[in-house]
């Protein structure tokens, strides 16, 4: 496959797929509330220098099938697995951002690795979103559940608001370029959005880190105010072998405010 498709991976569910250039396989997993086109300023390079990418835009938005039913990083995974199985991918490298990783991460324990040789996760939602009982990092939940109240009572504004933290600065970027995020994230269903909310508030992912077993980089800016850098060094501390690499430019959206960087890493990564 070379181009765009739907793929079936649950009964009446598709999930919306971008399978772009020749080589060895980048498999892109988008953070919450986004699509697969998150990733256009990869996609628009990556293939350029010899890399076969393909992004999966997740149940529940962009383009995706939007059901109603679980929202979960298991859901989330299996998903996955079933996209790497149709287009018989091998030796990937999972990637994922923002709660994107934190289903790449689950991948890789719930799966065993299957069908993945390299592991990159970039401002990844893990080994936990929140503050618990045995991990002082992470948001508060009583600010998650902020965020499910207001998806329920205005989601253009949770989104708007969430655009304000989610560069370095509310000026860190074009308007436009704020207005085209807020827009993929309204492209979302109200149900994912808030479903996915309330697994990013509730799940551990502390014991899936000493399950990955294959090479694993960590890209993750200092200044992120969504998933903090504690996440990172947390994560980069119980995944054994792990780079972290710091990206000292940009907030969570490190993908695009330090894209050159961004992109030399992970191509330097995957090899």
């Amino acid at each position: 496959m070379q181009g765009n498709e739907l793929i079936e991976v649950d009964t009446n569910v598709r999930l919306h797929i971008r399978d772009w250039g020749q080589g060895k396989t980048i498999v892109f997993i988008p953070g919450w509330p986004l699509s697969l086109e998150m990733y256009e300023y990869q996609f628009t390079q990556l293939p350029k220098h010899g890399y076969r990418c393909v992004g999966i835009t997740l149940r529940g938005f962009g383009k995706s099938s939007k059901p109603w039913g679980e929202y979960t990083y298991d859901v989330f995974a299996d998903d996955v697995r079933k996209v790497l199985e149709a287009l018989d991918l091998r030796d990937v490298t999972l990637a994922g951002f923002s709660m994107g990783g934190a289903i790449a991460l689950h991948y890789m324990a719930r799966h065993k690795g299957e069908r993945v040789s390299k592991l990159a996760l970039f401002g990844a939602a893990a080994p936990s979103f929140v503050k618990r009982h045995g991990f002082q990092y992470g948001l508060e939940s009583a600010a998650v559940n902020g965020f499910i109240e207001l998806c329920y009572a205005d989601r253009a504004k949770l989104n708007e608001d969430f655009g304000k933290i989610f560069f370095r600065s509310e000026n860190a970027v074009s308007p436009k370029l704020g207005e085209w995020f807020h827009n993929m994230g309204m492209e979302a269903s109200p149900h994912a959005t808030a479903a996915s909310l309330i697994a990013l508030r509730d799940t551990d992912l502390r014991g899936d880190m000493a399950k990955v077993n294959v090479p694993t980089m960590i890209l993750h800016a200092t200044q992120d105010k969504i998933c903090l850098f504690e996440l990172a060094e947390a994560m980069a501390a119980g995944i054994k072998g792990a780079k972290l690499i710091g990206f000292e430019k940009s907030g969570h959206a490190l993908f695009y405010e330090e894209k050159e960087k961004f992109n030399k890493e992970l191509a330097n990564f995957v090899g």
